[in-house]
């Protein structure tokens, strides 16, 4: 009977036992907060004779909400052969981006195959767990000029692959003016380079431009091998835009000093005649209480 008793005394201490610490795993795993994944996107620019950056974006999925991340410190990586050289840290703003300018493109080595390798990390925090992105690119150049033939104003560039100093055929090619919202296309949207790399496109008149000066682009867009280059060229070839602004003028719309003279006449003219009826009432009120 005693030994019975002590099975059953075990036999019950084992499932109590059992039961708590299943409790205890719940509670851990409902107290424990769930980190969500950082989706990185990064992408490569390189604006001849001006600057190399690469232009990051940092996004996560929260519940059913794509929010951005903010304030995320990013390691940006150059890897070569099994070997990482780090160029630098950025981190990320309000709307979840960063742009890393590269100061000296010869920080960065190519592979046996001339491709450069850059890997964007994060390494994780409280709300997010690391995440990194990788892209691989080789190096490009576009080479612009401005010429006239028969009166006629073209752009000519060409494209050549730096690895291997070689004009690049079959590539597309855009042309565009600079403009404040969205840029003006000129010529063809997508112009295809010939066999000696090259594109010319003719500049329409009657283009506007500050001074007369327009500021052309010609520009690979988001190649796959290549990334976003882009060559500006200042060309003296537009129409100069006449200011008819009458902001300076003495007009309704014009800034308070600028107000037209008859809203500063009529309107002082009127104060003045009712102050001048104001007072005239108020002498003949003290006549008639006097008298």
């Amino acid at each position: 009977m005693k030994n019975q008793l002590k099975i059953r005394f075990i036999f019950l201490a084992l499932i109590g036992l059992f039961l708590s610490s299943a409790g205890f795993q719940d509670l851990y795993a409902q107290t424990k907060v769930k980190k969500n994944k950082v989706r990185l996107k990064v992408n490569y620019f390189k604006i001849m004779d001006h600057e190399v950056y690469f232009k990051i974006q940092a996004g996560a999925r929260v519940g059913s909400d794509n929010v951005n991340v903010s304030n995320i410190d990013l390691a940006v990586i150059n890897e070569v052969d099994g070997e990482e050289f780090e160029l630098g840290t950025a981190t990320t703003n309000m709307k979840g981006e960063s742009k890393f300018v590269l100061e000296n493109f010869n920080l960065l080595k190519p592979d046996s195959s001339n491709f450069y390798n850059v890997t964007v990390s994060f390494k994780g925090n409280d709300a997010f767990t690391k995440a990194s992105k990788s892209i691989s690119f080789k190096d490009a150049a576009i080479k612009a000029e401005l010429i006239t033939k028969d009166s006629v104003n073209y752009i000519k560039a060409t494209l050549i692959d730096k690895s291997i100093d070689s004009v690049m055929d079959n590539m597309s090619l855009t042309v565009q003016a600079q403009r404040l919202f969205k840029p003006l296309y000129i010529g063809d949207e997508f112009n295809v380079t010939d066999e000696n790399g090259m594109i010319v496109v003719p500049i329409e008149e009657g283009i506007p431009g500050i001074d007369g000066n327009l500021n052309l682009e010609v520009v690979l867009m988001d190649s796959d091998d290549f990334g976003t280059v882009k060559a500006i060229l200042v060309a003296p070839v537009g129409t100069p835009i006449v200011d008819e602004s009458t902001f300076d003028q003495r007009k309704m719309w014009s800034s308070r000093n600028k107000t037209p003279i008859f809203l500063l006449i009529f309107p002082n003219l009127i104060i003045l005649a009712m102050w001048g009826l104001i007072i005239y009432l108020t002498t003949n009120l003290f006549k008639i209480s006097k008298s």
